[in-house]
């Protein structure tokens, strides 16, 4: 039996163009961790509720892996991240995370992401997202998705008010021991389905339906009566 049999989330696959959404194997995981430690933002810049990507690089780097060890580790029905490695032309740029908790109730799911300062300003941001998205959207048959940002963060904000996002909300954060305001947006099915280039996007999924099966997505089929 291969990994992607014995785990379906290792035979997921979003392809569009040169970039590829899937998650990584352990060596993937270390190239990826030195992505990160090579910069994701200006050092006056903090996108992160937690300061993750900063610190002694052997730190990093190992903190970096058990999230992602443990992140594989407690995917489930009842709640699951996936965080899907960017790679563009085969090298990881970054990673892409849709999640959810009681997916198969509520059908709503969250996304979020970082990329390598050297492939911020390509575009790659918003290309991520809406392969994330359709993912959610023609993959998992998700209701809604979600998605937040921080205020001082325009480019993220940005990307996901293109993207034809609704404002959800905004809520103060503890940001590293100071108030932050995060904006809170959500795009339905409806407002996904709307967009006009949706059927134009070119987007491949594989390995789906039995990530779809390991998570429950699906109700069971009715018991047929007497």
């Amino acid at each position: 039996m291969d990994l992607a049999s014995a785990f379906p989330p290792f035979g997921l696959r979003v392809v569009s163009g040169d970039l590829e959404l899937r998650l990584p194997d352990d060596a993937e995981l270390t190239r990826l961790a030195d992505v990160a430690l090579a910069g994701l933002h200006p050092p006056e810049r903090s996108p992160f509720l937690v300061p993750w990507n900063t610190g002694e690089p052997d730190t990093v780097r190992r903190g970096f892996l058990q999230y992602h060890w443990s992140s594989r580790g407690t995917v489930s029905p009842q709640a699951w991240a996936l965080e899907l490695a960017v790679f563009r032309s085969g090298e990881p740029i970054g990673v892409q995370s849709v999640g959810a908790k009681a997916f198969g109730v509520t059908r709503s799911a969250g996304t979020g992401s970082w990329l390598g300062l050297p492939h911020h300003g390509q575009g790659l941001g918003k290309r991520m997202r809406l392969m994330a998205l359709h993912l959610l959207f023609e993959g998992f048959d998700a209701a809604d998705a979600t998605t937040e940002a921080f205020d001082d963060n325009p480019e993220s904000n940005g990307v996901t008010r293109s993207l034809g996002y609704a404002p959800n909300g905004v809520v103060l954060q503890d940001r590293q021991g100071a108030a932050a305001t995060e904006n809170r947006y959500r795009m339905t099915r409806e407002a996904w389905a709307a967009r006009p280039d949706v059927h134009r996007l070119d987007v491949t999924l594989e390995g789906v339906a039995p990530v779809r099966a390991m998570l429950e997505m699906d109700p069971p089929p009715k018991a047929l009566q007497p």
